[in-house]
């Protein structure tokens, strides 16, 4: 790899013994995949998708030791991953104790985070990219994440550029201020492998569509045909919401970080179908496709005919606009059902700005109203705990189904779930 001056002397030691370890891992983890050269970072904030204070993970608490003590400290100040905990979710007296074991390390380790350059104390999201967190890339801008929803969102809907990367990878980046140039930095790396088209008689559902494509081009990059019908040529708030939990799906069941939308997408608008590779295949998607999909997902409940007890939605984290419509829904399912409150234990998850921000409007007393609670925590980790797996939760969320033992529902589903009860 042919580095600067200064990358040469920062991997020589002239900033310690440290900083040179670094940067000799970013090297080596760039020439694994053919990387020549470093790019500089150039987004004003970071993204670190370690949040939580596990206790297992002794090896990162003395890593994140060792680079404060040596002030190998982020050129960035950035944003966190959500927390892993929060009192207001529905949890048993052996489920705390449980969860106060796990996560024994999490004040700890938030301390560390802040030392290290977290952006506030607020600042622990899964969906950084949205204006009410304040960590939204500028298309054409090179990052260090690792959130695998947070990447391809701001690959494919921003038009920034970044790899999948570890979390320890991502910190590095963001210490040495430069990453390797390879794949989704790349013009070469950018084009599409794949042609998908979309021959639905009714609107996709988001988290399905994304994870028949994830599961299909795997690590590839698809360039999608035909959904603009369904969702518009403008990114507004609607498309990316939608686009947001379609790329989580996208990334999750498959590798995706990255997908062009004809007609929606900035550099689908902008260079069109010259993006394709030479004969990329094409993968059909009709209404017949997405409930193959949806069929085949598995449930591992010990007891499939089990009433839920949960729900959670918001993996990643749900957007404005979503909470305002979730709860225009709500209200009226409940109205039509005949009921005032929902029927299971419901919590709607995300981003504390987000929060704030829908707290200033008439829809959160409304939403309160209904009983759905309203958290900032990560549903994955609530999951994690093993008196969790055990519970029958239920969501829309694809990422959440892949990882955990919630089953998955379409949303309408839910919706009828969640107001008028399970017999």
């Amino acid at each position: 790899m042919i580095l600067t001056k200064e990358q040469q002397a920062l991997l020589d030691g002239e900033k310690g013994e440290t900083m040179a370890k670094i940067v000799k891992t970013l090297v080596m983890y760039g020439e694994a995949f053919g990387a020549e050269k470093m790019v500089p970072i150039t987004n004003e904030y970071g993204h670190t998708v370690i949040s939580f204070g596990i206790g297992v993970m002794t090896p990162v608490y003395e890593l994140y030791d060792r680079l404060l003590s040596d002030q190998a400290v982020s050129k960035q100040k950035f944003s966190a991953d959500p927390r892993p905990l929060d009192k207001n979710v529905p949890s048993s007296f052996l489920q705390n104790i449980v969860f106060k074991f796990m996560y024994s390390q999490q004040e700890h380790y938030e301390e560390q985070l802040r030392k290290l350059g977290l952006l506030s104390e607020n600042a622990y999201t899964c969906a950084c990219y949205l204006p009410e967190v304040g960590n939204v890339p500028a298309r054409g801008e090179i990052l260090s994440w690792a959130e695998s929803s947070a990447v391809v969102y701001a690959n494919s809907v921003l038009g920034a550029r970044c790899n999948r990367n570890s979390g320890i990878i991502e910190l590095m980046g963001s210490i040495a201020g430069f990453v390797p140039a390879f794949g989704l930095l790349t013009d070469e790396g950018r084009k599409a492998d794949w042609i998908v088209e979309i021959r639905t008689e009714k609107m996709p559902e988001a988290q399905i569509l994304g994870s028949a494509i994830g599961m299909k081009v795997l690590d590839q990059v698809p360039y999608i045909k035909g959904l603009n019908k369904w969702i518009g040529s403008s990114l507004d708030d609607s498309a990316c919401a939608y686009l947001k939990d379609f790329g989580a799906a996208t990334a999750s069941n498959g590798s995706v970080g990255l997908y062009h939308i004809e007609n929606l997408t900035p550099e689908a608008v902008d260079h069109g179908e010259a993006l394709i590779r030479e004969n990329a295949p094409t993968y059909i998607i009709d209404d017949a496709e997405l409930e193959r999909v949806k069929n085949s997902y598995p449930c591992i409940w010990k007891d499939l005919s089990a009433k839920p007890k949960l729900c959670f939605m918001g993996c990643p984290h749900m957007t404005l606009k979503q909470l305002t419509d979730w709860t225009l829904r709500v209200e009226e399912a409940l109205r039509a059902a005949g009921n005032k409150k929902v029927q299971i234990p419901t919590v709607f998850t995300s981003a504390p700005g987000v929060i704030e921000a829908f707290k200033g409007t008439e829809y959160f007393k409304r939403l309160e109203q209904t009983g759905i609670i309203l958290s900032y925590i990560c549903p994955l980790m609530y999951m994690n705990n093993p008196l969790s797996k055990k519970m029958p939760v239920i969501t829309s969320s694809n990422k959440l189904r892949t990882y955990t033992s919630a089953r998955f529902y379409a949303d309408e589903e839910i919706l009828t779930m969640i107001t008028k009860g399970v017999q």
